[in-house]
């Protein structure tokens, strides 16, 4: 597959839900593809999801991408381990630098190119808790599990405009009884912003955290000033780092976040260059992602055989 002188039909970085479903969809279509996955999905993080239809009584993180990954095999496909390092455009096809996990180096050329690498969630700097999302400890998404945590003692680890929208979200969604942790940073509010805090009873700390208490798995009390604060769920709401470097090197646009802007087959503005999942601007869900593949590998099987923009005949 790297090194011997074969063009791909597809390239697919990233082997989450979106970099599976882009795999799964080429496979049927009979294509020429390989995926690389670093494996450090996001995903993976998922206690439990009740968004992903069909699976009334919720399913993890670890369950969905074991279930695409074995749906993806089924046709022969296998999932290369390792991490693309860099990524070139050349005339006819994209040249991808792959570093596998034993240490060795080779290339991956492919016609088209989908990136599924996602995101990374900023961490608090919780004393004594390091990577507490990462561990279960500290919710992300309230889109995905706010219904369970519904009428509970909520806080929201967060600052600035984005922090305001999550604490908002939240009590206007699922409680009324919310609080904004800002871990010392000051919360500089406009009139709208202070009026959509009154508006939704939100109470605002922005003291820093002193010292946790874990309890059967999450954190139940928050300490800050001398004061014990006791919560059902923390949400962080810090923001997150796209995974969009290989993308950006080749001139990709972004918002001012860093996520990729794609056109409505999910191309990037370098043609032939796709983008799915969380490292697209919009909704970061799996349901969201999986479209995204989709739609990312119908387009590229119609239009594989032309050449992108840049290439001889390109329009």
């Amino acid at each position: 597959m790297a090194g011997n002188g074969e063009v791909l039909d597809c390239l697919i970085v990233g082997g989450g839900p979106a970099g599976l479903t882009t795999g799964l969809y080429l496979a049927r279509f009979k294509r020429r593809f390989a995926v690389v996955d670093s494996g450090t999905p996001r995903a993976a993080w998922i206690p439990t999801s009740h968004n992903i239809p069909v699976f009334a009584e919720g399913i993890s993180g670890k369950d969905i991408l074991a279930r695409a990954r074995a749906n993806l095999e089924q046709y022969g496909a296998r999932v290369q381990a390792g991490r693309v390092t860099g990524l070139s455009k050349q005339p006819d096809r994209f040249v991808a630098v792959v570093e596998g996990n034993d240490g060795s180096t080779g290339q991956i050329a492919a016609r088209r190119v989908v990136l599924a690498t996602g995101a990374v969630d900023i961490e608090p700097d919780l004393p004594d808790v390091p990577n507490a999302v990462q561990r279960g400890l500290v919710r992300y998404c309230p889109i995905c599990d706010g219904y369970e945590s519904r009428d509970r003692k909520i806080a929201v680890i967060a600052y600035g405009a984005h922090g305001i929208g999550e604490a908002v979200f939240i009590a206007r969604t699922y409680s009324r009884d919310v609080t904004l942790l800002t871990l010392g940073q000051t919360l500089k509010l406009d009139a709208e912003q202070r009026a959509r805090i009154d508006e939704n009873g939100i109470k605002v700390v922005e003291a820093p955290v002193e010292s946790l208490e874990v309890e059967n798995d999450r954190i139940s009390a928050v300490n800050v000033a001398g004061r014990e604060y006791r919560f059902d769920v923390l949400y962080s709401a810090l923001g997150l780092k796209y995974r969009s470097d290989l993308a950006i090197a080749l001139g990709a646009e972004q918002d001012p976040s860093g996520s990729l802007i794609v056109d409505s087959h999910c191309q990037t503005s370098v043609k032939g260059l796709y983008a799915a999942g969380d490292i697209v601007r919009g909704l970061d869900q799996i349901v969201v992602g999986m479209s995204h593949a989709a739609l990312a590998a119908t387009h590229i099987h119609n239009h594989c055989e032309l050449p992108t923009e840049d290439e001889p005949g390109g329009a």
